[in-house]
């Protein structure tokens, strides 16, 4: 099995489902003549034309609501934001359009899009281009929301996606397109929806999803060293959820952390603790902890970054909350 990037592994799963069906394209700023922000779409227009990979206006409004209008006639578009900081300014396409046209035509429509690009911290950005959104839209009905952590799911879930005949938000992180890791020269698909044990353990469960998956695996790193075993749990979506996935770890474990880039009022991190305490309650030994970024808008400064996110330190503070070794 060979090793690629995860920018690579992304654009393999656009260049194959474009050669597989013409109905596919891709469109966004950048995305042709410049090969990508991020070099993601990197030769995809010298191989299928400008009529299916279109550069756009920086209007994300207006490149968003002709992808959702052509989807809901019948093509299946990519939509690629620069930043989901940027998707704000098309958040009215996204949610008053792609997500509830099926059931406002009873289900004479449907809209398979898949709008995608980086979210979260990317390094010195502050406030305005570092902002996670997963929680935001999936809040929305009608949406699936989709985060990879590594390569191989990077592809097999992109391929799912742009197969999928409902509105998918996929979100990846500037600081992972350079990630390397094994990835299959044949197909695969990864279904939507289903979460990954990464690592068994018997001591307490992690959860986390997307870049902060690196977090989560440092610390369980760190666990073992001390005698602690960490089960960690990849949700790679976070609409659907994968509750049984979790709850069944829990009730092996008996103890939770979440790890989670966003910030803690009505994160997904709130959403599973609720979930965990419905129905895991009696197996719990502790109460579940939850590790977020701190409510404040992201600085510039590298050591207030590091202070304010997720990280490996206080992460081991919470295993230590749950495992009452304070």
């Amino acid at each position: 099995m060979r090793e690629i990037q995860f920018r690579e592994a992304l654009r393999e799963a656009m260049t194959e489902e474009m050669r597989r069906d013409p109905l596919v394209y891709l469109m966004g700023e950048e995305v042709a003549e410049y090969n990508g922000a991020y070099k993601v779409s990197q030769g995809m227009l010298d191989e299928f034309g400008p009529e299916r990979v279109i550069d756009t206006p920086i209007a994300e409004l207006g490149f968003a609501g002709i992808g959702v209008g052509s989807a809901i006639n019948g093509l299946r578009p990519i939509i690629e934001f620069m930043t989901f900081n940027f998707s704000l300014v098309a958040i009215d396409q996204v949610i008053n359009s792609a997500a509830k046209v099926m059931s406002m035509s009873g289900g004479q429509y449907s809209c398979p899009i898949v709008f995608r690009g980086p979210t979260g911290n990317a390094g010195m950005l502050s406030s305005q281009h570092s902002q996670n959104f997963e929680n935001w839209f999936a809040n929305t009905s009608g949406l699936k929301v989709v985060v990879p952590s590594n390569p191989y799911d990077a592809k097999g879930l992109l391929k799912s996606c742009i197969r999928d005949n409902d509105p998918v938000i996929f979100m990846e992180s500037e600081l992972m397109y350079g990630d390397k890791g094994q990835v299959p020269e044949e197909e695969y698909l990864i279904p939507i929806g289903q979460a990954k044990v990464v690592r068994e353990g018997n001591d307490v469960t992690i959860v986390s999803f997307g870049k902060i998956m690196k977090v989560a695996l440092a610390a369980a790193d760190e666990l073992a060293k001390n005698g602690i075993s960490a089960e960690v749990i990849d949700l790679r979506s976070v609409r659907p959820i994968d509750y049984a996935t979790i709850i069944s770890s829990v009730k092996k474990t008996n103890r939770c952390v979440i790890v989670e880039e966003a910030w803690p009022l009505a994160a997904i991190s709130s959403e599973l603790t609720y979930n965990i305490q419905r129905n895991a309650f009696d197996y719990l030994d502790a109460p579940v902890v939850r590790v977020n970024s701190m409510d404040l808008p992201l600085p510039y400064a590298p050591t207030l970054i590091e202070a304010i996110l997720p990280n490996v330190k206080r992460t081991l503070q919470a295993v230590d909350t749950v495992m009452y070794k304070k």
